[in-house]
């Protein structure tokens, strides 16, 4: 885990770095260039979630639901792992990542089987209903 995380961070350092070469000619600070950066980042990520969720919206809520709840999922595992790591209240390991969001994962798949025997169930019932409406006209 430590070690994904240094990769991530001499990655995002190397980013980082490019970007204040670049940018010393246009006299920005660095607090400015995260304004930037970050807002351009976000406004892509919106752009591309928003076109996602409005085509989801048409099929399923239960998709937005899902992606949503996974990405807050994800933020609060690896903020548990970092605050092992920085507490030494346990051990910071990317397996525990892992085995948390397969948890979710579980779950969630329980939970779909249960609407999925609920649904069939409901098309069963009402296909006989109609039935019996059709046999006595």
């Amino acid at each position: 885990m430590v070690e994904i995380i240094k990769i991530l961070m001499d990655a995002t350092n190397d980013i980082h770095d490019a970007i204040i070469k670049s940018s010393q000619l246009s006299q920005f600070n660095d607090k400015q260039l995260h304004f930037i950066l970050i807002g351009i980042i976000g406004m892509i990520i919106f752009a591309a979630t928003h076109i996602l969720f409005k085509w989801l919206s048409k099929h399923s809520i239960t998709a937005i639901s899902f992606i949503y709840t996974m990405t807050v999922l994800i933020v609060i595992v690896f903020v548990i792992e970092i605050e092992q790591k920085l507490t030494g209240r346990g051990n910071m390991e990317f397996d525990d990542i892992l085995a948390g969001l397969y948890g979710f994962l579980y779950l969630f798949a329980i939970y779909l089987f249960i609407r999925l025997c609920v649904y069939l169930i409901k098309t069963l019932i009402n296909n006989k209903v109609g039935k019996k409406k059709v046999d006595k006209i």
